[in-house]
């Protein structure tokens, strides 16, 4: 079994709960935005931003630079593989629970099948 290290795999999932920030993830895929432009385009204040910046920041998914009075922030050099590997473990649990589900279903129905023919005789 692959081992996680669970205090990244939550900030991770932590941070990508939230609609916000997630789609402060979108924006910066498309163009790095000062602090101030996201919170415009998301209708919210600075310091309400901040905090969403400040949550992705800490799970490495953005990177923010000072120069002046302005925050720019980009997306960080951080990818999803422990996260997609932990979410690919459980797909299979699911698939192999589902598939013995389907298993026990089709053994009813074909139980059923034959002691309806039964009943009928």
């Amino acid at each position: 079994m692959v081992q996680y290290t669970q205090p990244r795999l939550n900030a991770s999932f932590a941070a990508l709960s939230d609609a916000t920030r997630r789609g402060v993830l979108e924006q910066l895929g498309r163009a790095d935005a000062s602090i101030t432009d996201l919170a415009g385009k998301f209708h919210m204040t600075l310091t309400g931003m901040k905090k969403h910046v400040g949550v992705l920041e800490q799970a490495g998914f953005v990177v923010t630079q000072k120069v002046g009075r302005v925050r720019t922030c980009k997306l960080g050099l951080r990818r999803l593989e422990e996260e997609v590997a932990w979410i690919e473990n459980y797909r299979q649990l699911w698939d192999a629970r589902f598939e013995e589900l389907d298993q026990v279903v089709e053994e009813l129905k074909r139980k059923e099948k034959v002691d309806g023919r039964k009943n009928r005789k």
